[in-house]
């Protein structure tokens, strides 16, 4: 079966509406400090909406190992259990600090496609470098010195170093890196969370962002991935195992290469549907807004296949605003 045959049958509005359940079930939780019950709102929105859908999903990119659960765990099954089969890659609330705090830029996320597309990579850590499309292929290598893949992206870009703009997660296992982008003349932007929008920011004009270095999740790394393979870029992973446990997690998952350089396509493979919808305000989506008659939601969803970017934003009625309601009454009762 064809990838088209395949992924049509599962509709790009559906996968819309599985991100904006995750971000309207987030957003009640914006700002209350509580990253647990932020994150299990979104996952708890996400699987009952996946599991709406006619299909065999399974999740390979997910909230972490089986032993999590009540997580969307790698190696769930979703949907109805007939249809296509699919592999998702999810983050029901990527940016969960960010959202606690009311901090701009908290997504939901969610990538489909078919089986075996998705690097089926374990909950751990993958160093990761990216850039925008419309440069030359090879153009920045994470084999590379931050001051070589400045340099050499400055010159594909017509740029003065002292004018690249790197994007760097802020934490404290970064600060040699942060210190050689800066060494090298370039700027930095640090933000707190959400890598998976901070490399989709590479490949926007509007954002200034020329490129994203440094480690996060092996799981954001794919969503990112799937993201740049329908917008156009270029990005590189290599996953970091910090003991014999997380080796032998990788096993689990058929990875023996532990030094393995993986780039995009091998990272996310094939024709791809991704949709993020904003939680709270940023950059590249505005968050829900709640009115007297419902809330508003802004999504955007692309596809590898036809290359098609749709900006999408939903005016939901008081059915919505009951899934919040009841949210709130389920939050009562634990407190």
């Amino acid at each position: 079966m064809s990838d088209a045959s395949t992924l049509d049958r599962i509709l790009v509005l559906e996968l819309v509406r599985v991100a904006e359940s995750a971000a309207i079930a987030a957003s009640e939780l914006v700002g209350r400090g509580d990253e647990v019950s932020a994150d299990q709102a979104a996952v708890d929105a996400m699987r009952r909406a996946l599991n709406d859908l006619e299909m065999e999903g399974t999740v390979v990119i997910g909230e972490g190992e089986r032993d999590e659960a009540p997580m969307l765990y790698i190696g769930e099954n979703v949907g109805s259990g007939t249809g296509p089969k699919i592999d998702i890659a999810l983050d029901p609330l990527e940016g969960t600090t960010i959202a606690a705090k009311a901090m701009p830029g908290a997504l939901a996320v969610i990538a489909i496609a078919e089986g075996g597309n998705f690097l089926n990579a374990p909950d751990v850590y993958m160093d990761k470098i990216a850039v925008g499309g419309g440069l030359p292929k090879g153009v920045v290598d994470l084999d590379l010195s931050p001051a070589e893949n400045i340099a050499t992206l400055a010159k594909a870009k017509g740029k003065d170093v002292r004018d690249i703009l790197a994007c760097v997660l802020d934490r404290p296992r970064h600060a040699e890196l942060i210190a050689q982008v800066r060494e090298a003349g370039a700027r930095i932007l640090l933000i707190p969370d959400g890598d998976v929008a901070g490399v989709i920011a590479t490949s926007s004009e509007d954002t200034g962002i020329d490129i994203y270095l440094g480690t996060g999740g092996a799981p954001e790394g794919v969503l990112a991935a799937a993201a740049l393979r329908c917008i156009g870029g270029q990005m590189q992973g290599r996953l970091i195992f910090r003991n014999e446990d997380e080796r032998n997690r990788a096993r689990g998952c058929g990875i023996d290469d532990f030094d393995r350089k993986y780039d995009m396509q091998e990272l996310a493979k094939g024709d791809v549907i991704f949709a993020a919808t904003g939680v709270t305000d940023g950059g590249m989506l505005d968050g829900i807004r709640l009115s007297p008659n419902g809330l508003t939601s802004h999504t955007v969803v692309m596809r590898a296949k036809t290359g098609t970017v749709r900006w999408i934003k939903t005016e939901h009625s008081r059915n919505a605003l009951h899934l919040l309601s009841s949210r709130r009454e389920e939050l009562s009762r634990q407190t």
